[in-house]
């Protein structure tokens, strides 16, 4: 059997990376470089023209124009931080790196940080890789299929009427010689053809072609200008069925991922950022020395997220 080149890529080393990143000067210069790209820019009056002082912890950065004081963490996922921006980045590195995703409790052993601490952060960086999913719709051929995240508590509902179940829409895009790109990866309240139409309508690109199987629901794809192939699968076993092959393999590998990594994950409140890290770092695999850096972008510019913020429940 041939190699996968994309799965033997070496990535980023620990050690390139502590060469790079193990200093806070490093680390404060890569930030600068991921949040203003052009130079500074005023996040009032968007002048570039600006000195730099020295603050309590860290430089701030003063406009000449309106004399406003900017922190270099301020505005982005790390605003209100008491840690060293060396901890940030070794966590960015971890999380990207780690193709199955990493738990908050082995997080907080590897930064050397508490527990709650740990959580918190990682959902952070979760919150980041989120939004930049959010930037992205598929195209071309895309199999999609439903599918629950959870299982039934001691007690409970069987089945899909379990309380702790939680539905989502599970999709991946394929190339011309068939091999899958990207995924979409989207928690629902109900699969009915309206909650189909709006997923659709966010997250494909009209003129898209959808293969699915018989689900009344996944009609609702020809609403928001896709074409729709449905397939009966009538109790066939996933190997008789290669139209769904690639569906099927990203739904298994995220199954497994999930429950070998996480064994107290909050499926309800939020499900919606762990679907989210494991499509970012699926939709980014190509690149994989690269996957660090690109979610610093992704933390420098994405808002504030407090802890109020971080723990209010999901909504479908």
């Amino acid at each position: 059997m041939p190699m996968n080149r994309i799965q033997f890529q070496p990535g980023l080393s620990l050690p390139e990376f502590t060469r790079r990143f193990a200093q806070e000067a490093q680390c404060a210069a890569a930030l600068e470089q991921a949040r203003w790209p052009n130079g500074f820019r005023c996040p009032r009056c968007h002048s570039a023209a600006h000195g730099r002082v020295q603050g309590r912890t860290r430089t701030l950065f003063q406009c000449r124009g309106c004399r406003r004081q900017t922190s270099l963490i301020a505005g982005t996922v790390m605003q209100g931080t008491k840690l060293p921006l060396t901890v940030w980045f070794l966590a960015i590195y971890l999380l990207s790196q780690a193709k199955t995703g990493l738990s908050a409790l082995a997080l907080s052993r590897q930064l050397g940080v508490s527990y709650p601490t740990a959580w918190l952060l990682h959902h952070k960086l979760m919150q980041a890789m989120t939004e930049r999913e959010q930037r992205y719709r598929l195209d071309g051929h895309v199999q999609l299929d439903d599918a629950y995240l959870g299982g039934e508590r001691r007690g409970g509902k069987a089945g899909r009427g379990s309380e702790n179940k939680v539905a989502f829409f599970a999709a991946v895009s394929l190339n011309a010689d068939g091999h899958p790109l990207r995924i979409r990866l989207t928690p629902v309240s109900t699969f009915t053809t309206e909650a189909v139409t709006r997923w659709a309508q966010a997250s494909l690109v009209p003129g898209s072609s959808v293969s699915s199987d018989g689900l009344a629901c996944f009609r609702g794809v020809t609403a928001a200008g896709c074409t729709h192939h449905p397939t009966v699968v009538a109790g066939r076993k996933p190997r008789e069925l290669p139209a769904f092959q690639w569906i099927n393999t990203v739904l298994g590998n995220l199954k497994t991922s999930l429950s070998g990594c996480h064994h107290a994950l909050g499926f309800r409140k939020y499900a919606d950022r762990y679907l989210a890290a494991f499509a970012y770092r699926f939709n980014r695999r190509f690149d994989l020395a690269a996957l660090p850096k690109r979610l610093l972008v992704a933390a420098a510019n994405c808002a504030p997220q407090p802890q109020r913020i971080i723990r209010a429940e999901a909504r479908c």
